[in-house]
């Protein structure tokens, strides 16, 4: 867990280092984050905490008497199993007991048989080019769906077939940037609930068939996105919230795993910078329809605004400015190492903001037409 918070390594790299899948160093981490404030908590918190856990003492106690001492070992045995790591569980199957089966042995320790013979690999070179090559391909060409990347491939020499093209455009969070309702590779969390679009008004006709967006002043609307980023032996994940009006990043992380607690993490950093907004715009996606990022958005009073399903499209800002990034600075640096790749995206995005002339602000540059803004509300 030390090795994965302090971000060195992909969690590929990491995973195969020590025989676990990838999943299940997500879930200990998301564990992990969720248990972490304990460790600061005040004394009042501990006294509630205490109370808490008499009080459970008793019912539990109250359950011991009426079900059998027994049934509430046999209980407290099976959680504890159930909280041992992947390995440790593995190591506890008896394969000479007789009267527990192998398979009722690991369904009592929360998993299932075919787990047991599971060996973690990291993914082979070959599978990591193809990946490479298909995030090249989508980044020139976005409104490319599966059909056409895996035409692509096959010019390009690579064997593979359009269901593993599918697979892998979810691995990478991608679908083609198209104004009607598409096949989605990624899905949703369905526990937690999408939110409507609201950008429309701000989408104006440029021809028959053609639209833009405008958004007439900063601080308006903020998009946030995650896209992959490809490294030796893995991925990397980049986060980043953008002002539609002055195209300016608010606030941007990296990390070697895509979830939740990056989508959230990043949303946090921009409202403790600069002023609320009316409205944040995101995807559908788990990590953006999760309690936590719903309710700091709440929290802070912006409107809530998504994606309509399959219209990647709808958020069209944000994908552009990852568009360049990737043209402008990933593929040409070729970075070795995450410190590298974390140096090399900093120096870019301060370069992006302060430095870069953008056409659509009268060829000034985003950041400083933000900030403007935003003294004069001061």
């Amino acid at each position: 867990m030390l090795e994965l918070l302090k971000e060195e390594r992909t969690l590929g790299e990491i995973a195969s280092s020590y025989k676990v899948t990838p999943k299940t160093i997500q879930n200990w981490k998301r564990e992990f984050l969720a248990n972490a404030s304990k460790a600061f908590e005040t004394a009042s918190s501990a006294k509630e905490h205490k109370e808490q856990i008499a009080k459970l003492k008793e019912e539990n106690d109250a359950l011991a008497k009426t079900l059998g001492r027994t049934t509430v070992e046999r209980d407290w045995a099976v959680g504890k199993l159930k909280s041992l790591g992947l390995s440790d569980k593995k190591d506890l199957v008896d394969s000479k007991l007789t009267t527990l089966p192998k398979t009722r042995q690991t369904q009592l320790m929360g998993y299932s048989r075919s787990t047991l013979y599971y060996k973690p690999v990291p993914m082979s070179d070959t599978n990591l080019k193809i990946l490479n090559r298909m995030d090249e391909i989508y980044t020139d060409n976005p409104e490319y769906g599966y059909r056409m990347i895996h035409q692509h491939l096959l010019e390009d020499g690579y064997s593979i077939g359009n269901n593993r093209v599918l697979k892998y455009m979810g691995i990478l969070g991608i679908q083609a940037l198209y104004p009607r309702k598409k096949h989605i590779a990624s899905i949703r969390d369905q526990e937690h609930p999408a939110y409507p679009y609201l950008l429309k008004p701000y989408w104006y006709k440029t021809g028959k068939k053609t639209k833009a967006v405008k958004v007439d002043k900063p601080n308006e609307v903020w998009s946030g996105d995650i896209t992959y980023i490809r490294m030796n032996g893995g991925f990397m994940y980049l986060a980043a919230v953008i002002d539609w009006n002055t195209r300016a990043i608010l606030a941007y992380k990296l990390s070697n795993s895509m979830n939740a607690t990056l989508a959230t993490d990043v949303l946090k950093m921009a409202p403790e910078r600069y002023p609320a907004p009316k409205i944040s715009n995101s995807d559908q996606g788990s990590q953006y329809t999760s309690y936590e990022h719903t309710k700091l958005l709440k929290d802070n009073g912006i409107q809530i605004s998504m994606n309509g399903k399959g219209r990647t499209i709808d958020n069209i800002l944000i994908e552009r400015f990852f568009r360049t990034l990737k043209q402008s600075e990933i593929y040409i640096s070729e970075y070795q190492t995450i410190k590298e790749l974390k140096e090399g995206i900093k120096a870019y995005m301060h370069k992006y903001n302060f430095k870069r002339f953008h056409s659509s602000l009268n060829y000034k540059k985003p950041m400083n037409v933000y900030l403007d803004f935003i003294q004069k509300l001061a």
